[in-house]
């Protein structure tokens, strides 16, 4: 299993194309190769990096189910379709564990789909093509230096007490693995989070759930009615110099207060350089490692809310190559301290709208 697209429902689906080419550096391709083209009620557009698919809608009229989804939702993810190699053994095993079909097994063109609800209105379309999709117009793209790898995972916030039903859903319908747990708290707020994985590793879903009324993760529920995806983590090669070039396109990402790359420096296992800490700390990067193994190095930033409301954001990530008795490994999880750095900061964020008290 693998992502194939995501889908998101936006105001506007021309000016949200616009923003994603002229902001993260990805080139409009034809939305043909999705299952929810335009019509007479629904404009749709598309754009790419890499094996990375985005698809926008926005409504036309009132019959557009994105009015409906807006009416009570701000602009956001609506569906993450995983691209599969046998649909019928993957839908099969989701309806007998009880899985709601929206749209049942059907072909078109050369590609086979299913979609399936998943946690609130997310949904997950299940495709299964015949031919890859194509990576046509990549000479397009605004930053030809900044090519994103893939999609590193998706974050799903739910509502307090629903965390172990949304991480057993995951588990009994698509097949996914438990994999690490944090329970973060500060003195004003915490979340507890679960990863799920796909057995073959491409697909990640960490899963959060509030732990307190002034958690971030509930004010994400309250501002978006609901559960729903909170950030898509991009996974690039070389982050430092992406986010250099992203942040000369304007892109705003949250900021990181000295004294954290005061406390990486003390930290006596760090195998960069001081060269390339000063790198790291210039374009506000966090960094983290495993004591057991330091050279599974985890670099990661967070933009500023994409939409209006505080609620939907991306993250970039890049995960270290290392070599151990001859074989190169990458580095994987998500690094606990990196993972409280990124609450803190949306903390500080919270106090700065006001909607967390100091």
């Amino acid at each position: 299993m693998q992502i194939d697209h995501i889908h998101f429902y936006v105001e506007d689906a021309r000016e949200t194309r616009d923003w994603f080419i002229q902001r993260l550096g990805f080139y409009s391709v034809p939305p043909g190769f999705c299952i929810a083209p335009s019509s007479d009620h629904t404009h749709t557009e598309a754009v790419a990096n890499g094996s990375i698919y985005f698809v926008f809608s926005s409504a036309l009229d009132d019959s557009s189910p994105v009015c409906d989804f807006l009416s009570a939702h701000p602009p956001g993810v609506v569906d993450v379709a995983f691209g599969v190699e046998n649909i019928e053994a993957v839908l099969n095993r989701a309806v007998a564990q009880g899985a709601t079909v929206l749209q049942p097994l059907q072909t078109q063109g050369l590609s086979k789909w299913a979609q399936i609800s998943a946690w609130g209105t997310l949904t997950h379309t299940l495709i299964e093509r015949s031919i890859a999709l194509s990576t046509a117009g990549k000479d397009s793209n605004t930053f030809p230096n900044i090519t994103f790898s893939r999609i590193d995972h998706v974050v799903l916030n739910v509502a307090i007490g629903d965390l172990d039903r949304a991480v057993s859903w995951y588990e009994t319908v698509l097949g996914f693995e438990p994999q690490q747990m944090f329970a973060i708290k500060t003195d004003r707020s915490g979340l507890c989070s679960r990863v799920m994985r796909d057995p073959n590793g491409r697909v990640q879903v960490p899963i959060n759930e509030p732990t307190s009324d002034s958690s971030q993760i509930q004010e994400f529920l309250d501002l978006n009615g609901g559960a729903g995806v909170q950030h898509i983590a991009i996974h690039t090669e070389n982050i430092v110099d992406a986010i250099a070039q992203l942040r000369d396109a304007g892109l705003s990402f949250l900021k990181v207060p000295a004294s954290y790359y005061d406390q990486v420096r003390q930290r006596g296992d760090c195998v960069l350089s001081e060269s390339q800490l000063t790198d790291i700390e210039a374009q506000q990067i966090l960094v983290d490692w495993q004591s057991e193994v330091p050279e599974a190095v985890l670099l990661q930033t967070f933009t500023q809310p994409v939409f209006q409301q505080p609620t939907f954001f991306f993250e970039l990530i890049e995960r270290h190559t290392y070599r151990v008795d001859d074989r190169l490994h990458q580095a994987q999880g998500f690094g606990e301290g990196n993972f409280r750095a990124l609450f803190e900061a949306i903390e500080r964020e919270q106090l700065k709208r006001g909607s967390l008290k100091s």
